[in-house]
């Protein structure tokens, strides 16, 4: 019977990781070999504080969560030890992390991942790192929205700085 529990339970960290890959906006797949604790436990903390979620796990069972989340090409990645960093919300988030943490730490190596259900390889990946952040990317979009507005506010305020001028002459 201790049988069928290890098969259900080994099935259900499929389904989790099959879940991950469709939900989540990017997945990035690293090799971690060659990172000691305290590197391991620094990329993990700045990946939390983004709200990006950091597993090491198998091959063979991711394997079998692509499969079911037909992402197979992710298959040619999933070698040696396998580090998996999912981010539900940022897009950007893991791809920045992790490569901005590969290029101090050169243990650490991007080996490929996911973005918005498409498999990509390590140069998307360093590509997307190399975009602002959600939040810059925000930033930028207010502040083009904001500067019709802010033009029109000048126009009228030199209109009627001449107006005033004008008037005391």
């Amino acid at each position: 019977m201790a049988n069928a529990k290890v098969i259900q339970a080994k099935q259900e960290a499929v389904d989790a990781v099959t879940s991950k890959l469709r939900e989540s906006a990017t997945t990035v797949v690293a090799d971690y070999r060659g990172l000691n604790v305290a590197q391991v436990t620094e990329l993990r903390k700045q990946l939390r504080e983004a709200g990006v979620e950091f597993q090491v796990l198998k091959n063979t069972l991711v394997r079998r969560a692509t499969a079911a989340a037909e992402l197979t090409e992710l298959d040619e990645v999933l070698t040696g030890p396998t580090a998996i960093a999912f981010s539900a919300e940022d897009a950007v988030a893991p791809a920045k992390i992790l490569s901005d943490f590969a290029k101090k730490n050169d243990a650490l190596k991007v080996k490929g991942g996911v973005v918005e259900g498409r498999v990509v390889g390590v140069d998307q990946i360093k590509a997307l790192a190399d975009l602002p952040s959600r939040e810059g990317l925000l930033s930028m979009l207010l502040s083009v929205l904001q500067a019709p507005m802010r033009n029109f506010a000048l126009a009228v305020k030199a209109v009627a700085e001449k107006e005033e001028g004008g008037a005391s002459a």
